[in-house]
């Protein structure tokens, strides 16, 4: 009878033990940022895809706007990259891409099959970036005041869900200066 039961007791306390896992991993989303109500780091990175051309975190100030880190070797940037681009299409937010420790010409064909959301998308190649920023994967995103100041950050894939209720209402207020 014990060797049947066992087994049984061994499976459940092995599902708990994962369910558990799981539910503390859903909340690395809610990590508190240091970054919050603290200025943009400082950058000065090329433009994908256009040589010679380069973007300044200064060059942003005056607009609310959007950062997202996304690579093409990222599969949660795929799954959240649907969810870029419907943002897109609404004009809500200018949005910068942060390709992040990709070749060029992979980056390039990636936002050519999946299509580009980005108002400007730019090239992170060294890293200093991303560590000021405090990224060490993608996706990340980052919402940015007109002045310069971050307001919002969210690791991990975006959904609908997220832009509803965390992007679009903070954009809102930023434009309606309250």
């Amino acid at each position: 009878m014990n060797s049947r039961i066992l087994p049984l007791i061994a499976f459940f306390a092995l599902v708990i033990v994962l369910a558990v896992g799981l539910k503390i991993s859903d909340k690395k989303t809610q990590i508190p940022s240091p970054l919050i109500d603290k200025p943009v780091p400082e950058f000065d990175l090329p433009v994908l895809a256009e040589p010679g051309r380069r973007i300044t975190h200064e060059s942003l100030f005056g607009k609310p706007y959007l950062v997202n880190f996304w690579g093409s070797w990222c599969p949660t940037c795929r799954v959240e990259h649907p969810v870029v681009n419907r943002l897109a299409t609404l004009d809500a937010v200018y949005i910068v891409g942060m390709n992040f420790r990709d070749e060029e010409s992979d980056a390039v064909a990636w936002l050519n099959r999946w299509g580009n959301p980005y108002n400007v998308s730019l090239v992170v190649y060294d890293g200093r970036v991303s560590i000021d920023f405090g990224v060490y994967g993608a996706p990340v995103t980052f919402l940015v005041d007109p002045a310069g100041t971050i307001v919002y950050k969210h690791l991990g894939q975006l959904t609908w869900v997220i832009v509803e209720s965390e992007i679009l209402p903070r954009v809102a207020a930023m434009e309606s200066g309250s």
